[in-house]
């Protein structure tokens, strides 16, 4: 006969549940701590950075105060081709920068620019730090381009300044028109001496050390042919004064006659 009788398993005693209670509790408790540390993690980089940036702060801030000096201005400095010095210095406070000038494009005589810019700053051309804070403001394009990447701290004084200024852009004098341009300019047909004489003086102004004589005989050269250049010729004026006299006296005739 078969024996169907089942072994009795052994009931678990009491310490063995208190044993099995706490690594329960444990479990949970770390678990709990891995939630939480997860969720602060993006938190906790911020602030550690935040307060890597404070603790810096503080320090360059208790540094300057023992030291005494001024913090730099970096983005200045950064941007700025001029050496320390010329940055540092102060300004008058009567300082007044003539407008006179006009601003240097790229496509006239960089010497002539030069030259023009410390006539105008006379008063102040012992002064090197007025003459190259002064001179970017009368630059323009291609030239203000070119200042604005110069080396950081590379000039230190005017005279050095000038002589890139005037080395780099040395090859813009093919762009400056002589004497012999004048003879392109031509009375129309149907243009009044009034725009002709315009266009002429305009023109005139543009040219370095334009010699009387020659502007006189480009401009009399010019004339369409009537009567007034034929009274031009009779008579024969020396002087770019006299010249003028008689034109003025022929543009009223011609704007009574078109009134």
């Amino acid at each position: 006969m078969t024996d169907h009788s089942v072994t009795p398993q052994a009931n678990p005693t009491t310490a063995e549940v208190l044993a099995a209670n706490a690594a329960l509790l444990a479990d949970n408790q770390q678990m709990t701590d891995l939630l939480a540390t997860l969720q602060n993690n993006d938190e906790g980089k911020k602030d550690k950075k935040q307060a890597a940036n404070e603790a810096h702060e503080e320090h360059q801030s208790e540094s300057n105060a023992k030291t005494g000096e001024t913090p730099p201005k970096i983005e200045q400095r950064q941007s700025s081709p001029f050496s320390k010095e010329i940055m540092d210095f102060e300004m008058p406070k009567n300082f007044t920068l003539p407008m006179t000038l006009a601003p240097y494009k790229g496509i006239e005589d960089p010497k002539v620019h030069v030259t023009k810019f410390e006539s105008m700053m006379f008063f102040n051309s012992d002064s090197d730090p007025i003459l190259c804070r002064s001179f970017p403001t009368f630059l323009d394009g291609a030239s203000l381009l070119w200042f604005s990447n110069l080396p950081r701290g590379s000039i230190s004084n005017f005279d050095e300044f000038a002589k890139l200024f005037i080395n780099h852009f040395a090859a813009s004098k093919i762009y400056v028109r002589d004497s012999d341009y004048l003879s392109t300019i031509k009375q129309g047909q149907h243009k009044s001496l009034k725009d002709y004489m315009t266009r002429f003086t305009v023109a005139a102004m543009e040219i370095p050390n334009l010699n009387p004589e020659v502007q006189l005989h480009a401009i009399k050269s010019g004339l369409r042919p009537r009567k007034f250049q034929e009274a031009i010729a009779v008579a024969k004026p020396k002087t770019l004064e006299e010249f003028r006299d008689k034109a003025t006296g022929q543009i009223e005739i011609e704007e009574l006659r078109e009134a």
